[in-house]
């Protein structure tokens, strides 16, 4: 199910789901919550995080771990995650993009100084994400 909305619709489908207000900015425009304000950075129950936007499945709870910096981090995306990389070189600097390929939303970056067994870091904001507990 690909979505391809005006920001009017992304902003209506956002309230109706009763994202923080930060959901719009950081998953349509690219923006980054401050480290240790996201719902999810300090988070550690057990189930999925999904896309904000669309639902996708991303990360499983068992993905987290704590890198200390302040996001929710993941070393690992859920099998047939939508989950796909990107250049970015805002900033002046150039780092890894993770976007929802699904939708198209910003989730954070992915870095490669993360745990075993991947090594990666995919630094979310938890504004672009959604959590559904296991049952």
């Amino acid at each position: 199910m690909k979505l391809n909305l005006t920001e009017s619709q992304w902003k209506d489908l956002l309230k109706e789901k009763k994202a923080e207000p930060l959901a719009f900015e950081v998953t349509r425009k690219a923006a980054t919550e401050r480290p240790y304000t996201g719902k999810y950075a300090d988070f550690w129950e057990k189930g999925n995080y999904k896309c904000i936007c669309c639902g996708e499945k991303l990360f499983d709870s068992e993905t987290k771990f704590d890198a200390g910096c302040g996001w929710p981090s993941f070393f690992l995306a859920s099998p047939d995650s939508p989950v796909l990389s990107k250049i970015d070189k805002s900033h002046g600097m150039t780092r890894t993009e993770s976007i929802c390929g699904n939708c198209g939303a910003h989730l954070g970056h992915l870095f490669d100084d993360g745990p075993k067994p991947t090594g990666q870091r995919y630094c979310m904001n938890s504004a672009s994400l959604e959590f559904e507990p296991k049952e």
